[in-house]
């Protein structure tokens, strides 16, 4: 009797990007940190439309937090979504913000105005108690 072969699957199902999607007007986030960069297109409710990072595109390891990274994650982002105007919010101190920021500038979209929104603490946190020695 001939023995019954294993059909080998996947177990990473990618998963489908809707096609294009139209907005007239939408909010660009990015979010730049030491270690990743992401950017997240939203309509103007706060609803996602589109998402990529760094990590997403494929770079591993220190090349993710580099600028040619963030500018690979936003045109990959920005790739599904035809829209005319849009605002930029810029968080987090990572080097790919100017990175997105001119990937995004350079892709045809009318900037509206950018932020930066990096929280700043006013006061910190606590500081640790005085040592004793």
């Amino acid at each position: 009797m001939a023995k019954a072969r294993l059909k080998l699957v996947s177990r990473r199902t990618r998963r489908l990007r809707k096609s294009t999607r139209r907005i007239p007007k939408g909010i660009i986030h990015v979010q730049a940190g030491f270690n990743n960069t992401i950017v997240t297109v939203t309509d103007v409710r706060g609803q996602v439309v589109s998402s990529s990072s760094a990590g997403n595109c494929g770079f591993r390891g220190t090349r993710k937090a580099s600028p040619f990274a963030a500018e690979t994650t936003a045109v990959t982002a920005i790739r599904t979504v035809v829209m005319q105007r849009a605002e930029v919010l810029i968080k987090g101190p990572g080097i790919g913000r100017d990175a997105a920021l001119r990937a995004i500038s350079k892709s045809g979209i009318r900037l509206t105005f950018v932020r930066d929104v990096t929280p700043l603490p006013h006061n910190g946190c606590r500081p640790p108690k005085k040592r004793r020695v």
